[in-house]
């Protein structure tokens, strides 16, 4: 707001906005002539209003972006940083709470978690849902972390731990009651470098029917893996946007599966301490009406590496 005197009395005069189409060409010439070459393309798609700023909503060489001008056309931010961070979410409570725990097989990591998960999981049998996810990427490093060729399906501690990843995907489908079981004895009696030839013994051990494992593994092995990807890429809500950034420093409200291991309980990525008890309280919480079983105390099934992740 500017201050002029008229006939020596001062008054506020209305600050001076551009046209939206003008802030537009402005901005869009400042950009091709600082930033881009001849062969670069730049649209603006929309146009919008926020706050004291014209939003900018364009695509650069097909990649679309948010630009924020000042009203008056003076001010380019190639990008807004909120300085107040968003509240924490509660997660959301359930009759019978949906957990999902994403890993990978190998990650030592994500089998800290899958021990600390097991007592839980055994404590609330039946009472609530819980489910065992595994993250894959697609173009990862080379074919040593790929299933296929076309380098669909990698994962980062080798092609064998996408094989395990199937292995415990169709053991959690057709033999569900054997899966914590065979997952614990895979983390504490093989590795990476060791299962292929491991895993059918250690099956036996846990109770697993291996022919029908190998049949799931061979039939529907990259099915059962298209499913992890989309679940992999979706994006969750956050319960604490505080904690995650993303490279160009916004808070992330919501986010795609980040690293191993990520806890998801009723559909929100939890964010507190990783530990049996920590995850034990969380769960609970995310019931309407707790069960008695929540007052147990509990220890994990294995020990534990500390907070660190695969990603």
């Amino acid at each position: 707001t500017r201050y002029i005197s008229v006939t020596g009395v001062q008054t506020c005069a209305l600050p001076i906005f551009m046209d939206k189409q003008k802030v537009s060409n402005k901005l869009v010439n400042f950009i091709k002539d600082n930033f881009l070459s001849a062969k670069d393309k730049i649209k603006v798609d929309a146009i919008k209003d926020e706050n004291n700023l014209y939003v900018l909503e364009t695509e650069i060489n097909g990649k679309k972006s948010n630009f924020y001008v000042t009203k008056d056309g003076s001010t380019f931010f190639p990008q807004k940083l909120d300085l107040n961070p968003p509240v924490a979410r509660e997660i959301p409570k359930a009759d019978k709470p949906q957990v999902d725990l994403f890993v990978m097989s190998f990650c030592p990591y994500g089998n800290d978690a899958e021990n600390q998960m097991k007592p839980i999981i055994d404590s609330l049998k039946g009472k609530a849902n819980f489910q065992l996810h595994y993250i894959i990427y697609q173009n990862y490093q080379g074919k040593k972390y790929c299933l296929t060729d076309k380098m669909k399906y990698c994962s980062m501690h080798t092609t064998s731990e996408v094989k395990e990843d199937i292995r415990e995907l169709c053991v959690g489908k057709y033999q569900p009651e054997k899966l914590w079981d065979y997952v614990i004895k895979i983390d504490k009696g093989t590795t990476a470098a060791k299962v292929d030839q491991d895993w059918a013994k250690i099956a036996k051990e846990a109770g697993v029917n291996i022919k029908q494992v190998k049949t799931c593994q061979k039939n529907e092995g990259t099915k059962l893996l298209d499913q992890e990807l989309v679940l992999t890429k979706k994006s969750y809500p956050v319960e604490n946007p505080q904690r995650h950034r993303s490279r160009s420093g916004h808070y992330q409200k919501e986010m795609a599966i980040q690293g191993s291991p990520t806890l998801i309980i009723n559909g929100v990525i939890y964010d507190g301490k990783r530990s049996t008890a920590g995850y034990q309280k969380a769960i609970c919480a995310a019931f309407k009406n707790p069960p008695a079983s929540c007052n147990q105390i509990l220890k994990a099934a294995g020990k534990t590496n500390g907070e660190g992740s695969c990603q």
